[in-house]
């Protein structure tokens, strides 16, 4: 009795996560991509991106002209780590610098900032991964939590973002 006490304790203080919803399609993860990649192009940015469904599946890859080889794969991977562990893959990273190394023998987990799940209406349909790129943010942002942000996409917000967790930003 007194681990399954403990058992439950535990599971309460672990954080929410957002439900599975239906996966996102094709046509969806394209426009989000798109809508990436635009930016990225505005930006001179040589990027991979990869969106993935709720599991990790990959639907849509795009790699614009130039970037690195190894972004290839580390875009998709960390886009299904964000889904297979729904959460942004800078928690993984800063769970790491805070002292917590066992992350690193989680098995499929790619603990590098770059991931980020996708979720509308209070579920998450997938994740999406760059590779490629510095994060840039303006600091004024520091400090904030619990924010939403637009995807770049019609109708697509990301919502709950700490800028400390989820954003490095880079002087």
């Amino acid at each position: 009795a007194v681990f399954t006490l403990a058992l439950c304790a535990v599971g309460a203080m672990a954080q929410q996560r957002p439900p599975y919803g239906t996966a996102i399609n094709l046509e969806t993860a394209k426009k989000l991509a798109a809508a990436a990649a635009a930016e990225a192009k505005k930006n001179s940015w040589n990027v991979a991106i990869a969106v993935v469904d709720n599991h990790g599946m990959l639907v849509y890859y795009e790699m614009l002209d130039d970037t690195q080889t190894a972004s290839a794969v580390i875009a998709i991977e960390k886009a299904r780590t964000s889904a297979t562990y729904r959460r942004p893959t800078k928690e993984l990273e800063d769970g790491i610098a805070a002292g917590r190394v066992a992350i690193l023998g989680l098995p499929g987990a790619t603990p590098i900032d770059g991931g980020l799940p996708i979720v509308v209406g209070g579920k998450m349909i997938g994740a999406v991964g760059v590779s490629g790129l510095r994060v840039i943010a303006d600091s004024a942002l520091e400090g904030r939590r619990n924010m939403v942000t637009g995807a770049n996409a019609d109708d697509f917000h990301l919502r709950g973002v700490d800028v400390a967790r989820d954003v490095q930003v880079s002087a």
